[in-house]
């Protein structure tokens, strides 16, 4: 009996030491993988905390951080584009922080897309880095619009539109539609990266100077037993600095201390949703339904160029994710009929389809959804329902027409003077007249140097020279109003603009004029011959 108790007795110490032992080996294992989470959160491996999220609740849980609520933050834990700091490089660096403000200003505008941008990163497995290049391209802003006719957030020019199936017709750009343009974009660049065989620096090149360029350059170095990389291509000038543009973006928002650069907070969560709307709205009545102003409502859908959406689609809107049960509960209960205005135009003779359109600021196309109409023949004396604007056009400040004048309107260095573009005049001829800069003159009028012309569309010019024009000879002219006469009608009939002749004589533009009606005009006699 005695040497059994010795045996339990023993038996019991061993257990005892084991899971002395034990307790100590599990608590050394714990603190190690502490120490080695608080090493991962060191800038070199930032990308520890949401990629190891270890979780031990008996020990100094408070040490552990939540996943990040900033966006940037988020960010900059999860880039891995490899790269070494080069002069190219620095120098795009040292010109970001001569600009103190620029960094903050941009990615502030970034707000609304930026969260979306990364997701759609994300879906496709590509590097978030590439949400940074709209910076480069438009500054985050979904209207620029480039001499080269790019446009939108990722500036778009119109065959690369076409080639990945983006719409742009009257009433709508898909360049400038955030859904639209994105998938666009990300599917070119990943079409891009297995172009150059899997070079993310080759694509991005790519992305800027087409896939020809870069594969021309590519060879020539072949030809000469050269390097191949991105540092060793020898590119245009623009292209040469895109791509440490882009790094230079990435290097500050990885370490912005080292750099002595705020960054701003960005919510890690998508600004909006894509609401379904079935058929076409009005701008202006979406806006009061979201309880949003107009302008921030087509800084989310940019890609309407008029003051509804596009008949023919997409029948979407982006919403901000706070309003999204306001508009669609407030839509729901609004008819479909009243989702547009209404106006009933009797049909004078001699009118067209193209001229009541533009009377009424849609499209012939329109007018014959609208009507059922199967052809562009219409009989004087029958009706036409046409779609109109809730409110008056120059409160839908993001269409294209508000955004020329508002370009056109803006105060620059010289003396304003305006022309009217007449048949067989080209940028080059209107530029030389001027003595202006091609470029400069595109500009002013948010064009492409590339955009067609249109015979009576008037364009801007600013110079510090005396113009030398045909100067206006104006004379008053009193004109009784006919039978079948409307004020688009007669103001196109002696050149002068529907607004002006309103305004000469006080009167609504959408009123029906009076047959034998005094009117007053003002008439270039110059216009008048032809």
């Amino acid at each position: 009996m005695r040497i059994k108790s010795n045996h339990i007795y023993c038996l019991i110490y061993l257990l005892f030491l084991y899971t002395n032992l034990s307790a100590k080996n599990n608590l050394m294992d714990q603190l190690d993988l502490l120490k080695q989470h608080q090493n991962i959160v060191s800038p070199s491996l930032s990308k520890g905390i949401e990629k190891y999220p270890f979780h031990i609740t008996n020990y100094n849980h408070h040490l552990y951080k939540k996943p990040t609520r900033n966006l940037i933050k988020k960010l900059r834990m999860s880039f891995d584009l490899e790269y070494k700091l080069n002069k190219r490089i620095e120098a795009e660096i040292s010109f970001i922080k001569k600009n103190n403000n620029y960094m903050s200003q941009v990615l502030t505008k970034s707000n609304p897309f930026l969260a979306y941008i990364v997701a759609e990163l994300k879906k496709r497995n590509m590097p978030l880095e590439l949400a940074l290049l709209p910076i480069i391209e438009s500054s985050y802003d979904p209207f620029a619009y480039s001499i080269g006719q790019a446009a939108g957030l990722w500036q778009m020019i119109p065959i690369t539109a076409s080639r990945f199936g983006i719409e742009q017709n009257w009433w709508y750009d898909g360049r400038r539609d955030v859904v639209e343009s994105t998938n666009a974009a990300l599917e070119y660049l990943a079409y891009l990266y297995e172009f150059m065989d899997k070079d993310w620096l080759l694509a991005i090149a790519s992305y800027n100077s087409g896939e020809g360029s870069i594969s021309r350059a590519i060879q020539k170095n072949k030809n000469k037993s050269l390097p191949v990389d991105f540092w060793n291509l020898s590119l245009s000038r623009q292209t040469s600095a895109y791509v440490p543009r882009l790094l230079a973006l990435i290097e500050i928002m990885k370490y912005p201390k080292k750099y002595n650069i705020e960054l701003p907070v960005i919510e890690n969560e998508i600004y909006f949703s894509i609401v379904e709307i079935d058929e076409q709205i009005d701008l202006a009545l979406a806006a009061e339904l979201a309880e949003i102003e107009l302008q921030h409502l087509y800084i989310l859908n940019a890609g309407n160029n008029r003051w509804a959406t596009s008949p023919n689609g997409p029948h979407r809107l982006l919403i901000p994710r706070n309003k999204v049960q306001i508009f669609s509960q407030t839509l729901s209960l609004l008819p479909k009929d009243q989702r547009l205005r209404w106006r009933r135009h009797l049909v004078k003779y001699g009118e067209t389809l193209s001229e009541i359109a533009q009377q009424y600021n849609t499209t012939p196309n329109q007018i014959k959804i609208s009507n059922d109409l199967n052809s562009n023949l219409i009989q004087s004396n029958s009706f036409l329902m046409i779609p109109m604007a809730y409110k008056k056009l120059n409160t839908y400040t993001g269409t294209s027409d508000q955004r020329l004048i508002s370009k056109q309107n803006k105060k620059r260095s010289g003396q304003r003077t305006e022309h009217i573009i007449k048949r067989g005049e080209s940028f080059w001829l209107i530029a030389r007249k001027y003595n202006v800069k091609i470029n400069s003159l595109a500009t002013w009028n948010n064009l492409s140097p590339k955009d067609m012309l249109s015979i009576g569309d008037k364009l801007v010019i600013w110079t510090n020279e005396p113009v030398i024009s045909d100067k206006p000879i104006k004379r008053k002219l009193n004109y009784a109003v006919k039978n079948g006469d409307s004020l688009y009608l007669i103001a196109k009939k002696f050149r002068v603009t529907i607004v002006d002749l309103a305004r000469w004589n006080n009167l609504d533009q959408e009123k029906i004029l009076r047959p034998n009606q005094k009117l007053t005009l003002y008439v270039d006699v110059t216009k008048q011959s032809s």
